[in-house]
This record gives structure tokens, C-alpha cells and sequence, in this order.
């Protein structure tokens, strides 16, 4: 059985979160998905959500990307939450 064609009905907008480590990065991205879930736009993710492997939890940092998607009345989302770290902003700006 074919997969129906997904269809987006809004323009879409990558967004990518990059700063030093413990600047809020991660917390910013759960703050926009409290304020547009409170709209009913996205699905909340707790920080917790976001960082969510054990090595992350116990090191309290990002440590991988965090892929988060959300909408508002104009536009859909997909936000990137990238780590904090100096050699991994190095590598993927160049």
C-alpha cells in the first residue's frame, strides 16, 4: 500500500540554535515549544525531552543535535538544537 504524498500547507523555515556551552540554547528551544504549545501550534518538549541521552543527563551539557519541529499561525518550524561545544561550532561553520 503507497504512502499518501504529504502535503505542507505552510512555508517551511530552518532554525538553528549555535552558542557557547550553558548560554540557554537548549532551554530556549523548550521555552518556544511552552509558548507555542500553549497555543496549540506544537508539542511541548521539556528541556529534559531535549537532552535526553544518559550521557547528556549526566553531564548536564548537549551533547548530539536535538531536532525539534513546531508551527505557528504562518510558518512550520524545524529547529536544530546543536551543542554548545567550541571544536563542534569550529567544524560546522567551516
Amino acid at each position: 500500500m503507497a504512502k499518501e504524498k504529504f502535503v505542507r500547507e505552510k512555508p517551511h523555515c530552518n532554525i538553528g540554535t549555535i552558542g557557547h556551552i550553558d548560554h540557554g540554547k537548549t532551554t530556549l528551544t523548550a521555552a518556544i515549544t511552552k509558548v507555542l504549545s500553549l497555543k496549540g501550534l506544537a508539542d511541548f518538549k521539556a528541556f529534559e525531552q531535549i537532552d535526553n541521552a544518559p550521557e547528556e543527563k549526566e553531564r548536564g551539557i548537549t551533547i548530539s543535535i536535538a531536532h525539534v519541529e513546531y508551527e505557528t499561525e504562518n510558518r512550520h518550524y524545524a529547529h536544530v538544537d546543536c551543542p554548545g561545544h567550541r571544536d563542534y561550532i569550529k567544524n560546522m561553520i567551516t
